[in-house]
């Protein structure tokens, strides 16, 4: 689980709102891959040790169809999280929220960076 220091640290950053919402997505996502595991270090928890947990959650329980979904929606978020270990030569469990943002802060300049590269090429010649 996310705490509220950690939201407001998320909310912080000057990343435009839709880029919030995907950092908080990974946040809650590295979160509950923790959980499952038990750790903060490691690989990701296997999919058949998800599909166990998430038959224990109630919420998810009652509902096969979104469980299932849902565990789609968590291997998708473990495979961006996976790229984002490999960024930073760690173990995805051992992330932190720091390295997180700092992706996404990257992610962010690079687009704009090739934004303006763009507009540089479209221009045209001075003179």
């Amino acid at each position: 689980m996310i705490e509220a220091s950690e939201l407001a640290e998320l909310e912080a950053t000057l990343l435009p709102a839709l880029e919030r919402h995907h950092l908080r997505l990974l946040a809650h996502g590295l979160r509950t891959f923790q959980s499952v595991a038990g750790r903060r270090q490691g690989p990701l928890p296997a999919i058949d040790a998800l599909a166990v947990w998430a038959t224990s959650q109630p919420q998810l329980a009652g509902d096969p169809g979104f469980a299932a979904t849902f565990l789609d929606q968590l291997a998708g978020l473990g495979e961006q999280l996976e790229s984002i270990a490999v960024c930073w030569g760690r173990e995805p469990l051992a992330l932190e929220l720091a390295d997180l943002i700092r992706w996404a802060e990257q992610q962010a300049q690079e687009r704009l960076d090739l934004s303006a590269l763009r507009a540089d090429s479209a221009a045209p010649p001075p003179g």
